[in-house]
């Protein structure tokens, strides 16, 4: 799974990607930078 990387200015592919839940149910990937460590954050879909 891939996110935007705000420092990097890029698309990069998550490190150590897992599946949570947000708050109002909606589903999520939560991961981080390969190369910056910055944390990653994607909503999915919820169909």
């Amino acid at each position: 799974m891939d996110a935007y990387c705000v420092k990097c200015k890029s698309k990069k592919e998550m490190k150590d990607a897992q599946k949570v839940k947000m708050k109002n149910g909606r589903p999520a990937m939560k991961g981080r930078c390969p190369d910056c460590g910055t944390g990653l954050y994607r909503i999915l879909s919820v169909g």
